[in-house]
């Protein structure tokens, strides 16, 4: 049995959004100001809601069970890219859940579903330079460094990693 659920942004409070974005351990990652305001945090969750009507992806939010309790984790997911058949790949999870296998096990739930249910030829990921379990999960997902890249939204280059279908099933 999967300790992991994924459900849709349009299903879950918003409250969970706030929760991650806003956790400035998360942030500090994924964002130059180490914090995503409230608007950001609104634009995010409508971003993800439109990439899963129009693309079928989204980074899910995604929950433990815990006797009759879900409790959120984080999200993880997919997002389209401008190459067919390339997807960029992601996982966010709150600090209380780093360490304890979460992330490799949501990451491969997500390898699963893009290679064999989306059709997906090659998955991108990246990291912040600072996150070195963020590194130690994707090379144990399979995932080949590729290059750094200049990320925007945080001002740095970030490593990027590359896992193709054919090196997926071979692994």
């Amino acid at each position: 049995m999967n300790r992991i659920i994924y459900k849709l942004w349009q299903d879950v409070p918003k409250k969970y959004a706030y929760q991650l974005w806003q956790n400035p351990d998360v942030a500090k990652y994924i964002h130059n100001n180490g914090m995503f305001s409230d608007d950001e945090v609104e634009d995010r969750v409508f971003v993800e809601n439109q990439q899963f009507h129009e693309h079928g992806v989204q980074y899910f939010p995604i929950f433990i069970n815990e006797d009759a309790d879900e409790v959120f984790i984080g999200v993880a997911g997919l997002r389209p890219t401008t190459e067919n058949g390339v997807f960029e790949f992601g996982i966010h999870l709150l600090p209380e859940f780093w360490h304890q296998g979460f992330a490799s096990e949501a990451g491969q739930h997500i390898l699963n579903w893009g290679f064999n249910d989306l059709g997906a030829q090659e998955i991108r990921a990246g990291h912040n330079p600072n996150n070195q379990a963020s590194k130690k999960m994707l090379t144990r997902l399979g995932f080949n460094y590729v290059f750094d890249q200049y990320y925007a939204p945080t001002g740095l280059n970030h490593p990027t990693y590359s896992i193709t279908f054919d090196n997926y099933k071979n692994n």
